[in-house]
């Protein structure tokens, strides 16, 4: 949604909520006293006065009650937003790149740090941001609240609210490294340097910037069918006190899901317009009876169905990543510009709808999703399709046409 976009809905919604709720309000009040009242010609009188007074009419009413729903519908839809990573010796400048995301009607920017000069430039924008805490400064945050109030001020404070900081993200998939004595002390320090964190927040007055971790796939030890999600043994002691965090902060579980990943694993048991999202399949859970329709929406219940068999149904999911390489080597099947359009395109318009759609398992609900990445960054280790999930190429130019405000979806 274009800045442009955003102000009129926004000042729909205010209007509408200031003056039709009113009017409806009236009019209601108006009916009942008519309806109730012995003496109908004065009544009736009274109403046709002020309608006329007012010229409104009951259709009008109605028309313009359902215009401030859809308005409101409209305000909540979920935001894209993209993932501006820097691994890369080719990159535009930082101006220059926020040039380009505000050019492609970007909504929202998650960075993987919290990087000074970026959040200066971005205060001049009507760009919300997402930054993150880096996993090797978790242990002392959660060891210090005074490290905690400093990390605030340094990346914060100096910088909101013009900086519109919208999450504080601490670490990057702390669960999935957990193999040397350092991995396993930071995956306990996680939870208490988020405490610290919004400890510092909430001192300072501020309780709109929402603190959470994305995690990888690999937290879920059973995805398929959703119904059966469920976490790792051996992370639920750490999993249980997050999600007690997120559920009482009211904060979002981030997930990274890429569906490419699941469907080029499964290439003969998975189609991939199932894995595109293109709806012309679908699957039913025998075990919660919910119909599916794309590969996306598997995977995100089966994360639903986790946390609600800890017993915590009421925590909302964010998507930290999704998106599909472009590029890769002869053996990366699927890895083409036309599915990684495809795949794009379909996220936006699933996630901008209005009425927001949500999951099979919680529908209507909104998920804020960014799309990795905005360059192809090639720095990256890993494979050549690591290179090559851009939006757009090193120079600027775009990989395809996404439009990341939905409204030509």
């Amino acid at each position: 949604m274009g800045k442009n976009r955003r102000e009129e809905v926004a000042l729909s919604v205010t209007w509408l909520k200031r003056n039709i709720l009113g009017v409806c309000y009236f009019y209601t009040t108006l009916s009942i006293y008519t309806h109730t009242h012995t003496h109908t010609h004065t009544h009736t009188a009274f109403a046709f006065y002020d309608m006329e007074k007012h010229t409104v009419t009951k259709m009008t009413i109605i028309s313009l009650f359902y215009l401030y729903l859809l308005a409101s519908s409209r305000a909540t839809a979920t935001i894209i937003g993209v993932n501006y990573g820097r691994l890369g010796d080719n990159l535009p400048s930082p101006s220059r790149s926020i040039q380009l995301l505000q050019t492609m009607n970007a909504a929202h920017v998650k960075l993987y740090d919290a990087d000074h000069e970026i959040l200066q430039l971005l205060s001049t924008t009507k760009l919300e941001v997402t930054i993150m805490v880096a996993n090797h400064e978790i242990s002392a945050i959660a060891s210090s609240q005074r490290l905690a109030d400093q990390w605030v001020y340094e990346h914060i404070l100096n910088h909101y609210p013009d900086t519109m900081i919208r999450f504080v993200l601490v670490g990057n998939e702390i669960l999935s490294y957990t193999t040397t004595d350092q991995d396993k002390q930071i995956m306990k320090d996680l939870v208490p340097a988020m405490a610290r964190i919004w400890t510092s927040l909430t001192t300072e007055g501020i309780n709109d910037i929402k603190i959470g971790t994305p995690f990888a796939m690999d937290v879920v030890e059973s995805t398929f069918p959703p119904s059966t999600g469920r976490f790792k043994p051996e992370i639920v002691h750490e999993i249980v006190p997050l999600l007690d965090f997120l559920s009482g902060t009211d904060s979002l579980f981030f997930i990274d899901v890429y569906p490419y990943f699941s469907w080029s694993a499964n290439p003969m048991s998975i189609t991939l317009d199932y894995a595109l999202l293109n709806g012309n399949q679908t699957y039913t859970d025998l075990g919660s009876g919910l119909t599916y329709t794309n590969l996306l929406d598997q995977m995100l219940d089966s994360v639903f169905f986790a946390m609600a068999r800890l017993g915590y149904n009421n925590v909302m999911i964010g998507i930290a990543e999704t998106g599909w390489p472009h590029e890769g080597e002869w053996n990366e099947y699927g890895t083409n510009r036309e599915n990684a359009a495809v795949y794009n395109r379909n996220i936006v318009r699933k996630m901008t709808a209005v009425p927001p759609v949500g999951t099979p398992a919680r529908p209507g609900v909104t998920i804020p999703t960014f799309i990795f990445s905005l360059y192809d960054e090639n720095q990256k280790f890993g494979p050549e399709s690591e290179r090559h999930w851009g939006l757009l190429h090193p120079d600027g130019r775009p990989v395809y046409e996404v439009d990341l405000s939905g409204q030509a979806y």
